[in-house]
C-alpha cells in the first residue's frame, strides 16, 4: 500500500502494549507518519494544538476522558476509533467517524482505515472554497484567503482577530478563536507561529531559530519580523521540509 501524499496522525490508547503495537503497524505503512503517540487523553488535549497532523486514531474506553470526549474536541480532524468493544460502533458513526476498528487490529485492516482517511481528506481539499464568510466589525464579510498576509489577536479584545490584507488594509474578525480560524484557512497556506499570530506562508522570506523575516515592509521600508514560538517551531519547520 502506498499513500499518494504523506499523512500525519496522532495515536491515543491508555494501554501501552496496544499503543506500541498500533504505532508499529502504522510505521509499516509507507507514507504514514506518526507525529506522536499518547497514552493519556489529558496530555493529548493539552498538546494537540501545537502539533501538525491530519487525523487521529483513538481508543474509546479510557479514564477521565473517553474517546468520544476527545473526538468532540478534535472535531475538525478525521477520526478513526480503535477499540476492543463492538457496542460503540453506532455511536462512533453518529459523530461521523471515518472508521471503527476492532482489536486486535491487523495491518490490512489498518490500511483500509488509512485509505478511507485519505479519501476524506482528498474530498475536503477538492471541495474547499477560496473564501469564507466572517462576522466583522462592519458586519458580514466575504474574505478571500489569497488576500490574507497575517492575523493577530486584536489589541482591545483577545476574542477578536485583526487580519492584515495584501492591499495594506485591515479587517477585524469578531469573536473567533485561532482554532476555528485555522480550520477555515487552507492548511497548506497558513500556519500559527506563536500564541498571538497566524501567517500566510507566502510572506515568509527568511527564518532563523526564533525569528521569521517576511517579504512585507513597514512604514520605514524595513522588513516586518515575526517571532517563532518554541511550541510552534516543529510544525513551522515541517512546512519547509
Amino acid at each position: 500500500m502506498r499513500i499518494e501524499k504523506t499523512l500525519k496522525c496522532i495515536l491515543l490508547d491508555d494501554e501501552l502494549p496496544s499503543l506500541r503495537f498500533l504505532k508499529m503497524l502504522c510505521e509499516q505503512i509507507s507514507g504514514l507518519e506518526v507525529v506522536k503517540a499518547f497514552n493519556d487523553p489529558v496530555v493529548l488535549l493539552k498538546e494537540y494544538k501545537s502539533l501538525n497532523f491530519d487525523f487521529c486514531i483513538l481508543d474509546i474506553e479510557m479514564p477521565q476522558f473517553n474517546g468520544f470526549d476527545v473526538a468532540k474536541e478534535l472535531e475538525d480532524y478525521p477520526i478513526v476509533f480503535s477499540t476492543a468493544y463492538k457496542q460503540y460502533a453506532s455511536d462512533a458513526f453518529d459523530i461521523n467517524a471515518v472508521d471503527y476498528m476492532r482489536k486486535p487490529i491487523s495491518l490490512s485492516r489498518l490500511q483500509q482505515a488509512v485509505l478511507k482517511v485519505e479519501q476524506v481528506i482528498n474530498s475536503r481539499s477538492a471541495e474547499s472554497s477560496p473564501f469564507a464568510q466572517f462576522n466583522t466589525n462592519k458586519g458580514k464579510a466575504i474574505l478571500y484567503f489569497s488576500q490574507i498576509n497575517y492575523v493577530q489577536i486584536a489589541e482591545v479584545d483577545s476574542r477578536d482577530k485583526t487580519v492584515f490584507l495584501g492591499d495594506g488594509s485591515t479587517i477585524l474578525l469578531k469573536n473567533i478563536s485561532f482554532d476555528r480560524l485555522l480550520a477555515l484557512l487552507p492548511e497548506q497556506d497558513f500556519i500559527r507561529i506563536n500564541k498571538k499570530e497566524i501567517i500566510a506562508l507566502k510572506i515568509v522570506k527568511f527564518f532563523s531559530a526564533d525569528v521569521i523575516t517576511s517579504s512585507l515592509v513597514d512604514g520605514q521600508d524595513a522588513a516586518i519580523l515575526f517571532s517563532l514560538g518554541e511550541s510552534y517551531k516543529k510544525s513551522f519547520l515541517e512546512k519547509f521540509a
